[in-house]
């Protein structure tokens, strides 16, 4: 069945890179659908220039009206990372979620610009086969119960990359030399990290190339002298590097300029997708692997042990749901607001030392400090602590321990 066949829209809001796949898709909308397109560009920090996205909507027949460009920057780090970074969240073990959190807030401006211009129907660029298709129709759903949502990838007749080319030929979008063979790899990138997969990253057991990595040097080309940095937190948000505040975004844009300098942030992971199929991917997050090794120390002197438990526990879950698309789920919002209030007194600074791919925190200081050196000291003179008060609780604890022990010494005989 042809798209014509559907029930046609009248509107659409297509998440617009100004890229050659999603110039297909702008055309293929206006050809297959006979909809009237509104283009939606964020710049997210992805360190493009997004100009020619508009001049080539423009010249798409794209009326003014209908283009957006919008610097998304602040809102995407101020409302979306440092809130996932509250929960210290990685997703099985080791990645820090960066093309995942980015999804939700995509999402949500497609469904505004839908609204502010009376669009039925909202449109997005991922394929059949990955986790980004699940994320934006998830947040379309749960700001707009009963948007139209067209997914072309799933829906298109074209079956390979050359009859996608064919496409863009017969319709004049230019295609640079670069696009007229497979691409070796592709990238999403945007303010907290790059991902890059598909075809010389398919193989799990090759090492990546290194002209795949695009945010860092290699750690083995990195300053043999070691960087030292303080970064300032206020109710388990980063404010200032150096002494120096800072916005959101303007703040995690140094960070990464450090994490790059250092080599620090790099990650190959083979993960499962929640579409079912494991996945080889290569992550650069040189400015969100400073910052949860960071976080992380001032939390070590500012929560209590009861709460920091309970808040590592949370944060597996928190992870998957972000992972999974589900930021606007009741549940992901519950367990962030536990999240943050066990932030209001994660307040001070941390030193952490870059070097060849490795943050470490080496100094941690909080007005808020639960830390009590007359407790820890093995000096003489100091009678914060009794040790001799050990010995009731660790016989209270290791009760059950003993009453195991000699039920199972009977059963031995």
């Amino acid at each position: 069945m042809t798209a014509t066949a559907k029930t046609a829209p009248r509107k659409v809001v297509l998440a617009y890179s100004g890229g050659l796949d999603t110039s297909i898709i702008l055309k293929w909308l206006q050809t297959e659908y006979n909809a009237e397109v509104i283009t939606f560009t964020a710049d997210l920090g992805q360190g493009e220039e997004l100009a020619p996205a508009r001049e080539k909507a423009l010249k798409m027949g794209i009326k003014p009206e209908n283009i957006f460009v919008d610097d998304l920057r602040e809102e995407f780090v101020r409302d979306f990372v440092f809130p996932m970074f509250r929960a210290n969240a990685v997703y099985e073990g080791q990645y820090l979620l960066g093309t995942s959190i980015a999804r939700p807030l995509i999402a949500k401006r497609q469904i505004e610009i839908a609204r502010m211009l009376g669009a039925d129907s909202v449109c997005h660029g991922a394929t059949g086969k990955g986790n980004d298709q699940v994320r934006f129709e998830l947040g379309y759903y749960a700001l707009e119960p009963d948007i139209h949502v067209i997914a072309p990838w799933r829906e298109w007749e074209f079956k390979s990359r050359e009859a996608l080319l064919a496409f863009a030929e017969a319709h004049q979008i230019p295609i640079s030399k670069d696009k007229r063979g497979e691409a070796p790899f592709s990238v999403d990138a945007n303010l907290l990290h790059s991902s890059s997969e598909g075809k010389v990253l398919e193989d799990p057991a090759v090492e990546a190339p290194e002209f795949v990595h695009q945010r860092t040097i290699s750690p083995e080309d990195a300053p043999d002298r070691a960087t030292v940095i303080t970064i300032a937190f206020e109710k388990g948000d980063p404010v200032a590097i150096d002494g120096v505040a800072m916005s959101p975004a303007t703040l995690l844009t140094k960070l990464n300029e450090y994490g790059h300098d250092n080599g620090v942030g790099r990650l190959d992971l083979v993960e499962n997708r929640f579409v079912g199929m494991k996945s080889r991917g290569v992550y650069e997050t040189p400015g969100g692997t400073i910052l949860l090794a960071a976080h992380r120390g001032i939390e070590s002197i500012t929560l209590d042990g009861g709460a920091m438990h309970l808040k590592d526990e949370l944060a597996v879950k928190y992870a998957h749901l972000v992972y999974n698309g589900f930021w606007f789920a009741p549940e992901r919002e519950m367990l962030q607001a536990a999240i943050d209030h066990s932030q209001a007194r994660v307040n001070g600074t941390v030193r952490v030392k870059l070097y060849k791919g490795n943050v470490t925190v080496i100094g941690r200081e909080s007005p808020d400090s639960l830390y009590d050196q007359d407790l820890v000291t093995f000096e003489e003179g100091v009678q914060a602590y009794d040790h001799r008060d050990a010995a009731g609780f660790i016989k209270l604890n290791a009760l059950r321990l003993r009453v195991l022990g000699r039920r199972d010494a009977r059963s031995r005989g």
